[in-house]
């Protein structure tokens, strides 16, 4: 092989795969296995980028690798484009392989033949233009969140308590079946729409009948309507799975009261699922100029939490940033799965 330039590098790679939709289930993620071989085929779509590489098995003969990146969107923040890499190209990976020997993996780091370089780090939102009020685009700084092992997973299994039902449901969870409900393109509501805000804008719309305000984040497409004109929740009949919203101010703070989630069998990742009883309540407050809004919320759901767990984060005014549409792909957001055939 002739000389291979770097891709990406495997920090910036890593922190845009860290957040997969099945977390790292069914991944060696202590050890990298590294592959050299040519590009098959490079699945530009999401929830998550893939690549099949052809390389060749110890016995010889020619053996395919599916590599999972992160999602399009993100990889696109970080350089990449649905022509970094093509049929032919010659690369060489590492990546976290499937535990049992499956030739799947989780890539940390991409080479490719050449002196072509492609993404590099990850580009986080930069102020630039403060707004007027909380209508707009935002995103929080990945480097001013607060990490945890494990990314999401360890996220929230450092804020909730879980009841017995949670845990046995959380133990009896397998994330590479089509029990995972993303299997079937079906996202994460409110307030998984805050947790991945280092990733995907937040957008926020005051709406012209003065009496209904639009949440919309990039993930999954999620989008509430927010009835600002003092009426109720409709009873449980009619749950729905972005749940039903109604919303007020408290001075210069917006609460955003949500009930009436659907069902919902891995609303955080981790297995653990969702009910009739879940309520979450969202603050936004303008800060600094309208640089900045502080952002927190509770979430309860007493079927699955012993206590309710709170959260809070600032995300800044990012105007510049496009609210593509997130258009998840059933193909590869089933892809996944292969991990347990």
């Amino acid at each position: 092989m002739k000389t291979i330039a770097l891709v990406l590098i495997g920090s910036s790679l890593m922190a845009w795969t860290a957040a997969a939709h099945h977390s790292d289930a069914g991944l060696d993620m202590q050890t990298t296995v590294t592959l050299e071989g040519s590009v098959k085929e490079f699945f530009w779509r999401n929830p998550h980028v893939y690549f099949t590489i052809e390389t060749i098995g110890a016995n010889g003969a020619p053996m395919d690798w599916s590599i999972q990146m992160g999602s399009m969107i993100s990889l696109s923040r970080a350089g990449w484009t649905r022509d970094s890499l093509a049929p032919g190209d010659r690369i060489a990976v590492s990546a976290h392989a499937a535990i049992g020997g499956r030739p799947y993996g989780l890539a940390t780091a991409v080479k490719k033949e050449g002196a072509v370089e492609l993404g590099g780090d990850f580009r986080e939102p930069e102020v630039t233009v403060g707004a007027p009020t909380l209508e707009g685009k935002w995103m929080s700084k990945f480097s001013e969140v607060p990490r945890y092992e494990g990314g999401i997973d360890g996220f929230y299994l450092a804020h909730f308590q879980l009841t017995d039902k949670a845990a046995r449901a959380r133990a009896d969870f397998d994330p590479l079946s089509a029990e995972n409900p993303e299997a079937q393109c079906i996202g994460r509501p409110s307030p998984s729409m805050i947790v991945s805000s280092t990733r995907y804008p937040i957008q926020i719309q005051f709406n012209d009948d003065q009496q209904t305000i639009t949440i919309r984040s990039q993930y999954w497409d999620e989008v509430r309507t927010v009835y600002m004109d003092g009426r109720e929740h409709p009873s449980l009949d009619q749950r729905t799975p972005s749940g039903h919203s109604i919303g007020w101010w408290e001075g210069d703070t917006l609460v955003v009261d949500t009930r009436d989630f659907a069902d919902h069998r891995s609303p955080y990742q981790i297995g653990v699922p969702s009910g009739a009883q879940k309520h979450v309540v969202e603050r936004y407050r303008l800060l600094e100029s309208g640089t900045r809004i502080a952002v927190e919320f509770m979430l309860e759901d007493p079927e699955y939490f012993v206590a309710p767990m709170t959260h809070s984060r600032e995300l800044i005014h990012v105007p510049e940033i496009d609210m593509v549409p997130f258009n998840c792909d059933p193909e590869a957001t089933r892809r996944f799965m292969t991990l347990g055939n």
